[in-house]
């Protein structure tokens, strides 16, 4: 089916939508009988797996940041790791170490945590800097190096890493390269109070992650990476993004802007969007609702804003969404044309 060019132009997929958007139904009911009164960060979460990306959840202690990670990763039938981020942990505890076997007189490397489907990193803003890049290869490459000899990580990969506000004790905040590696940050927030009741009522007695089983397979989440990566993103919507990434980079209040490997991950989690709305193209829409969780923890302010007294968080939110308002919308036939060279 074809259409005029421009921001509803769609192709038919090269799979089927619907059946990723079946699956995905079926991890979003898993992880919501878990979490109760989150959909967009569930959904969001789900997004960043679908990319194949990496997911920061960061806010106070106790609001089920831990849980969400645990509930969906248990939803998926594949090799699931966790590390406990302590200061004395060594890049070794994440990576993996070589150890000299007595009876073949050689060196074996023994694999670490890191190596699984999906990896839990508990509070990763307690380490110290040297743990924490130890994951800098593994989120950008998908492989470990260790004395030399590079590892292949399996397919799909993901690490699901919380972390406490900086303003709690015993935390340090990540290296601008640390977090940029991370596709998306999101944030729990407190509960509703109807919520937080029903909480109360079915899970005050028993743990509900007992209840949890594997909804899908490890292959499957393959296929659905693969299927999103077909869905169409049409040029105007990719000369929005540019104008969206490049307007943080003129921003008077911000430092540092987004980076190029921002925009990557802003288009393939908006894929992920519309796939799981059962559409096989991106509107504007899709990357406006994913420009706060996929930009806002890659700024840099500057120091008189960050010392404002503000929370970080919302200050970086509220420029995002005072972007959106001033970058107008792209229209059909709006997007600049790739200039053609010139024979000799």
């Amino acid at each position: 089916m074809a259409t005029e060019p421009g921001i509803l132009h769609w192709r038919e997929p090269a799979g089927d939508v619907g059946q990723l958007t079946d699956v995905a139904d079926r991890v979003l009911r898993s992880v919501g009988a878990v979490i109760d009164g989150k959909p967009e960060a569930i959904r969001t979460a789900l997004a960043v797996l679908l990319t194949e990306g990496h997911l920061l959840i960061e806010d106070v202690p106790g609001v089920g940041k831990t849980m969400l990670a645990k509930a969906l990763a248990r939803s998926i039938d594949a090799r699931v790791r966790r590390i406990q981020f302590t200061p004395d942990l060594l890049p070794g505890d994440v990576t993996g170490v070589s150890v000299y076997n007595q009876g073949t007189r050689d060196f074996e490397f023994r694999p670490g945590p890191v190596f699984a489907n999906i990896v839990v990193g508990d509070e990763i803003n307690r380490a110290e800097p040297k743990a924490q890049s130890a994951l800098l290869e593994c989120m950008e490459e998908h492989q470990v190096t260790v004395d030399g000899i590079t590892y292949r990580l399996e397919s799909p990969f993901m690490v699901i890493a919380t972390q406490n506000p900086v303003e709690m004790e015993g935390t340090r905040p990540l290296p601008e390269a640390q977090r940029d590696r991370f596709t998306a940050r999101i944030s729990m927030g407190y509960p509703s109070p109807a919520a937080e009741f029903a909480m109360l009522e079915n899970h005050g007695t028993a743990d509900p992650l007992d209840d949890v089983v594997p909804v899908t397979s490890a292959s499957e989440i393959v296929q659905m990476i693969s299927l999103v990566r077909t869905v169409h993103v049409s040029d105007e919507v990719r000369q929005y993004i540019v104008e969206l990434v490049g307007a943080t980079r003129r921003h008077p209040e911000v430092a540092l802007g987004a980076s190029p490997r921002a925009a990557l991950h802003l288009i393939r989690t908006a894929r992920a969007a519309a796939a799981l709305d059962r559409r096989n193209f991106v509107l504007p829409d899709d990357v406006q609702a994913l420009l706060v969780p996929v930009i806002a923890h890659r700024l840099l302010l500057q120091p008189e804003v960050a010392l404002s007294g503000e929370p970080v968080i919302d200050i970086t939110a509220r420029l995002l969404t005072d972007i959106i308002a001033r970058t107008p919308i792209p229209r059909p036939g709006s997007a600049p044309r790739p200039q053609q060279r010139r024979g000799r």
